[in-house]
């Protein structure tokens, strides 16, 4: 995306995984947040999936919100998990980073699955007999039994595929592991970036419109309408660690592009919720259609403009280490795994007060967010919940500053 790679890693990019971000420790912090106000505001408005609460008060404000959300947040956090994945398989080595992997992202999505998920979902659709049961939840893309941790189970699949490509490379080029440096991306490299997403994504939405969820590779909860950006942005953080953009990407990229998505961002909202049959008849979740091409173009639009933007943004404001902001770092990937039980119950505990909309869901967002980071916290000191939350201290050899966080 950025032009012809350099035989060699620039100096900064050996920096990778021996200097803590703070900025980056920052966004990731405020993506983790995001999620769960996004999870706070299921309860209340049109979310186009499922959601297992249902409160009598609603808004169609939410669904501008939802849909700004869903361009942007995982998207980027992708792309930082990326990041620290070569340094940390160079470090460590193929074997142990995979058994690493496993033991912070596959042992958390396993227990949570089977363990949580299962029973509360099998309660919950009225105990119907196994075999159709299980059917359904296949059907569906098993989103009933990951629910949320649907990114741990792509996180861990894209860092074995990373690891493969690695091994074949190095074999075919009779050498170590591939250390192009791929230098930051100008507004060029960017707009066409923009072109090829929102096309292959458009393509995909011919078969498969947003919210239609499938089984991939039978195991693996996938929504196709989101994969390609998904897929593209793990691979593109995986080519900035070799270039170190997130310190290298020049301010003025990073201040046009914030301008672009926060333009496409406020235009959704405006026209979702002051002209929301207009919206339908513009854009479409899929199919063969220019309606579907625009909203493809528009999402791609909001998630890469707010994408660059705000890595430069958070870079400017947010370079000092901190004991609160190193705190809510450290118990973001916890927060994660946890925070929909915890905004559930909240939605439960005040889904009879006849409150409005927009107060139900203040309440549920900044509870959900407290709690969430909060039990995060506390947990990396309680021994059998560090296994099952992949919070465990790591290995003395694996650099505490730059880890990836899921």
């Amino acid at each position: 995306m950025s032009g012809r790679p350099s035989a060699q890693e620039p100096p900064a990019a050996s920096r990778v995984g021996t200097e803590r971000l703070v900025f980056a420790d920052v966004l990731r912090t405020a993506l983790v947040a995001m999620v769960i106000v996004h999870h706070a505001a299921q309860a209340y408005g049109p979310t186009g999936g499922t959601w297992p609460v249902e409160d009598p008060a609603q808004s169609e404000w939410f669904r501008p919100f939802y849909t700004v959300n869903a361009a942007i947040g995982l998207g980027l956090l992708f792309l930082l998990a990326g990041y620290f994945v070569p340094a940390s398989c160079d470090r460590k080595g193929s074997g142990c980073f995979l058994r690493e992997r496993w033991a912070r992202i596959g042992v958390p999505m396993v227990f949570f699955a089977l363990v949580v998920h299962l029973p509360l979902v099998y309660l919950y659709v009225d105990r119907p007999p196994l075999g159709e049961f299980t059917g359904a939840l296949y059907e569906s893309g098993w989103q009933g039994l990951y629910m949320h941790l649907w990114f741990l189970a792509h996180l861990l699949l894209y860092s074995a595929v990373y690891v493969g490509w690695r091994s074949l490379s190095g074999r075919f080029a009779g050498a170590g592991p591939p250390r192009r440096a791929w230098p930051p991306p100008d507004h060029a490299a960017v707009a066409g970036f923009v072109v090829g997403l929102a096309l292959v994504t458009w393509v995909v939405r011919w078969w498969y419109p947003v919210d239609e969820w499938v089984p991939l590779l039978f195991v693996v909860p996938a929504e196709p309408a989101h994969l390609p950006q998904y897929v593209s942005l793990f691979t593109l953080g995986v080519m900035a660690c070799r270039g170190d953009w997130l310190r290298r990407i020049p301010d003025r990229t990073g201040a046009l592009w914030l301008g672009v998505g926060l333009f496409s961002a406020a235009a959704m909202y405006l026209l979702q919720g002051l002209a929301p049959e207009l919206y339908v008849d513009l854009v479409a979740p899929g199919g063969f259609t220019g309606g579907s091409l625009v909203r493809s173009t528009w999402e791609t639009l909001i998630c890469v403009g707010l994408g660059v933007g705000l890595i430069v943004l958070c870079r400017r404001l947010f370079n000092r280490p901190g004991r609160l902001l190193a705190a809510m770092a450290d118990a973001s990937y916890a927060a994660y795994i946890l925070h929909v039980v915890i905004v559930v119950v909240l939605q439960l505990l005040i889904l009879s007060p006849p409150l409005p909309a927009v107060v139900k869901f203040a309440l549920v967002a900044a509870g959900g967010v407290g709690l969430s980071f909060g039990v995060g916290h506390l947990s990396r000191g309680v021994p059998g919940l560090k296994v099952v939350l992949g919070t465990a201290p790591e290995t003395p050899h694996r650099l505490r500053s730059l880890r990836p966080k899921g």
